[in-house]
């Protein structure tokens, strides 16, 4: 119990880092592009978990230790690499569509990604629940409220943050895979860090005309998002995740959906429309009850992790 009660404690504070992160992400698109603040934030997050990991790390392992650091380590790699490919696509299609909507529409856009991980899980593991595909068309349902218009467009912003919740849906599952091979968590996050940076990089030369003044402009934005989102927030993921199934873990994630909506209305003045919070409304009611089910099953058996 104790280590769960961990693991929720970790999630928590991920939800709430990434919530309030989303106004400091759309503040941020006033000074640089999308690419160039996402690799700096990405290269930030990185750079600050190495001394971490000499910390916690610091102790002189015993030969059996060394033994089976040695087994774990290529998954670690292989996972971080894996985890920080999807980072950068998960992350890059954020960012563009945060600089084209509101922060707390975003927020709860991205949080989509609730419903979709029972879903992946049910594909991938043939898990029989049709409650989730009843939460799914409430989402969805909810989701037509908060990003359709009366025209029955939708916002090209709304779209992108959608497709990035595909993204982050796979990171989840990747996350979960590689957790139950016991890679490390600290290295597998820093690893992931550097490899979406790379990446990051290119594309920030590719498409955009990086500027240091710009960079520096937004140098507070950029401090909050490398060092609280992603430095800390996204290494809490993996290691929270240690304790939850996907399902379970997406639940309490979920909450930056909250969390970002607050941060937006209360450091943006940020204002919704009556369909849009009956939108928002929609999908985390959807987000919750795709979950309830599963932790009321659980509540009867040992507890995972």
């Amino acid at each position: 119990m104790k280590r769960k009660l961990k693991g929720n404690i970790m999630l928590l504070i991920t939800a709430f880092i990434w919530g309030t992160a989303f106004v400091a992400q759309s503040e941020g698109m006033n000074y640089v592009g999308p690419f160039t603040y996402s690799a700096v934030r990405t290269l930030l997050g990185g750079i600050v978990l190495i001394p971490v990991i000499f910390f916690f790390k610091r102790n002189k392992p015993d030969r059996e230790e060394v033994i089976e650091r040695k087994i774990f380590l290529k998954e670690t790699f292989k996972g971080g690499i894996v985890c920080g490919i999807i980072l950068f696509f998960a992350s890059s299609l954020q960012q563009i569509g945060i600089s084209m909507t509101t922060a707390g529409k975003s927020g709860f856009i991205s949080a989509v990604y609730i419903i979709l991980v029972p879903v992946a899980e049910f594909f991938f593991f043939r898990k029989k629940n049709i409650f989730v595909w009843i939460c799914a068309v409430i989402a969805f349902a909810g989701l037509y409220l908060l990003c359709v218009k009366e025209d029955f467009s939708i916002n090209r912003g709304d779209a992108i943050v959608l497709l990035s919740a595909l993204w982050f849906t796979a990171h989840i599952m990747v996350i979960d895979h590689f957790n139950s091979k016991n890679a490390d968590g600290m290295i597998m996050s820093c690893v992931q860090f550097f490899t979406a940076a790379v990446f990051m990089t290119i594309a920030m030369f590719i498409f955009e005309q990086p500027n240091i003044e710009n960079i520096f402009e937004a140098r507070y934005t950029i401090l909050y998002a490398g060092i609280m989102s992603s430095g800390v927030a996204f290494t809490l993921q993996i290691l929270g995740q240690r304790y939850a199934d996907p399902a379970s873990a997406s639940l309490i994630m979920c909450l930056e959906s909250v969390f970002a909506v607050l941060s937006g209305w209360l450091i943006l003045k940020e204002v919704m429309a009556p369909k849009e919070i009956a939108g928002c409304v929609f999908v985390f009611v959807a987000a919750v009850l795709a979950q309830l089910k599963d932790i009321n099953k659980k509540s009867g058996k040992t507890e995972c992790g």
